[in-house]
């Protein structure tokens, strides 16, 4: 590390020089945390890559972990390190280097970098298998959680010495409490990225923020543009609903989506937490994307094209349904409306 060459600047906005240059010298301290903060949509990604290439090529790295917390968060990046150039070579990223997305219990001694959900981490170190339907959430966002941290003994088979550096990803949301050891196991630099850091990160992280980068930084650089909400609510999204005994519904299985009918044996009322997750109403998602395109002029007045807008899914399956929505409601194709 401390003779790595001096970074090439091309293609690299000013926030991302500047994030990689002060976590270099993090490295060079030998600091064993240090924290990333970046707003959302100004690179954080292409930031973490670039960095994890210059340390493969550069500072005798073997293996790097990017840790995230949702399968598709986990697909995203095996894409983005898939169609990752760098500045001072012509081949892609995995053409140099293997890159591994787990999918099951088997890390390659070959690969150089593995991109794993923290659940299916801790399912290896356990010696566990793991259910994919346990990766669609991130586990925060989970209604029970045990009391007491899932305990992380020793695995020959993944000691802890296996990766040099771990790259977690949204680090805010759920490397706290129960999936904290996970990180502790590992004898390795830790690199942390987020938009939204809270107390609990800047804690974990020792204070050793490198890059403070937020979104009104983003939007004055001309990297981001300001936003305005606009709310749209419907009778199920404040109160829930009901859905009455005998009636025939689709029972629909979260990870192959495949339906079967079912009727109902007895009265089942839900409230507006359940929906998108236990409940699926997929008229009030058409209700709210109806409204939000014949208000389109009202939001955005003398503008003909439909500006570029972010979609907040609840989870996978939520997203994907969301998408057919959108493209039948506004009769466009697939390139009109993606999952990211």
């Amino acid at each position: 590390m401390l003779d790595i060459p001096k970074l090439r600047t091309d293609g690299l906005r000013e926030c991302q020089i500047i994030a990689i240059s002060n976590l270099e010298k993090s490295f060079k301290d030998n600091r064993p945390r240090a924290l990333i903060q970046m707003a959302t949509g100004s690179g954080k990604t292409y930031t973490a890559i670039t960095f994890i290439y210059r340390l493969l090529k550069f500072a005798d790295a073997k293996k790097v972990l990017f840790l995230v917390d949702t399968r598709n968060l986990g697909e995203q990046a095996e894409q983005e390190f898939k169609n990752y150039t760098p500045n001072d070579d012509n081949r892609k990223f995995t053409e140099l280097y293997n890159v591994q997305r787990l999918r099951s219990s088997y890390i390659t001694s070959d690969s150089q970098v593995c991109i794993s959900t923290i659940q299916r981490l801790y399912s290896i170190l356990k010696g566990e298998e793991l259910d994919e339907i346990n990766e669609e959430e991130n586990p925060a966002e989970r209604g029970w959680q045990p009391k007491e941290p899932l305990p992380v003994v020793y695995n020959e088979k993944v000691p802890i010495e296996e990766f040099d550096f771990v790259v977690v990803d949204e680090c805010h949301r759920s490397i706290y409490n129960l999936w904290q050891q996970v990180l502790d196991y590992f004898d390795a630099f830790l690199i942390g990225l987020t938009a939204t850091p809270d107390k609990r990160t800047f804690a974990f992280f020792n204070e050793n923020v490198v890059s403070e980068y937020s979104h009104e930084d983003a939007v004055a650089d001309g990297v981001n543009v300001g936003y305005d909400v606009y709310t749209i609510e419907t009778e199920i999204t404040k109160n829930g609903s009901k859905i009455n005994a005998q009636e025939f519904v689709d029972k629909r299985e979260k990870l192959t989506r495949k339906k079967r009918w079912e009727q109902l044996d007895e009265d089942f009322t839900y409230t507006s937490k359940n929906l998108d997750r236990d409940v699926v109403s997929l008229n009030q998602i058409r209700r709210v994307i109806r409204t939000f395109k014949e208000k389109l002029p009202e939001i955005f007045p003398g503008r003909k094209e439909v500006p570029k807008t972010l979609i907040f899914a609840k989870n996978d399956s939520h997203a994907d349904d969301i998408i057919n929505i959108v493209r039948e409601e506004f009769g466009e194709g697939n390139a009109f409306c993606k999952k990211k």
